[in-house]
């Protein structure tokens, strides 16, 4: 078991950033650091700061549906991959929260 953190990015799907997909620019950025593991999630429905309910629907807008990016870290590979977030990305919404994480069974 390993203590460290739960860090939680949240993006639209059909969100770009330096011509390839946010979601997967984040995986992507994520692996080449050497943290070990990451996945997006689609996300049924959500709304942000200005308050506009997304959800998926005939009329919904392709590309606006929220995806969840999820990583279990220690903290200090957090620390690493916010800075350079900071340092990238214009603005981006993350939770961070303390976890333990590991492997059970053979």
């Amino acid at each position: 078991m390993t203590a460290g953190v739960l860090l939680r990015l949240f993006v639209h799907e059909g969100q770009h950033h330096h011509g390839e997909v946010l979601y997967d620019w984040l995986l992507r950025r994520a692996r080449t650091m050497g943290i070990t593991g990451g996945a997006a999630y689609r996300e049924i429905a959500g709304y942000g700061r200005h308050d506009r309910l997304h959800e998926q629907s005939f009329f919904e807008l392709a590309g606006q549906l929220p995806v969840e990016v999820a990583f279990a870290m220690t903290e200090s590979d957090a620390q690493k991959f916010l800075e350079m977030l900071a340092s990238e990305v214009p603005r981006l919404f993350y939770i961070k929260s303390p976890c333990e994480f590991g492997y059970i069974g053979q």
